[in-house]
């Protein structure tokens, strides 16, 4: 949970309390007890197992760089013991490549080696 301090046009202070979740999950259900976070990520922190396997379509690719453009987006991550897969997602990812972006905002989700082998088979 985050305190944020407003300032309203009469010059009166008010402190209020905010919490965001993917699931609708209450305060104090989320990333402390392993629930998904949204992160900023390096580009180059996120490794991509199955690129070799897919080839993207440059249309699909074209379309998502002008969307990002305007309005951003993210992608959805698996940490495991602190390396970030990403499994989907994949001309969202080229996408921000072939920006220049050098972020790109992940749902990111905790995970043990064994749930990483599940999404490699």
């Amino acid at each position: 949970m985050a305190n944020f301090v407003l300032q309203l046009p009469t010059s009166n202070l008010r402190n209020f309390s905010v919490y965001a979740s993917s699931n609708g999950a209450p305060p104090g259900t989320g990333s402390q007890s392993g629930g998904p976070v949204i992160l900023e990520l390096p580009l180059d922190k996120v490794r991509r197992p199955l690129m070799r396997t897919r080839a993207n379509d440059p249309n699909k690719v074209q379309e998502l760089m002008d969307s990002i453009r305007e309005i951003g987006l993210q992608i959805d991550v698996l940490e495991v013991e602190g390396v970030y897969y990403g499994f989907s997602g994949c001309h969202r990812y080229e996408a921000h490549q072939r920006l220049g972006l050098p972020t790109i905002r992940c749902k990111v989700r905790r995970g043990t080696k064994e749930t990483l082998r599940h999404h490699l088979r």
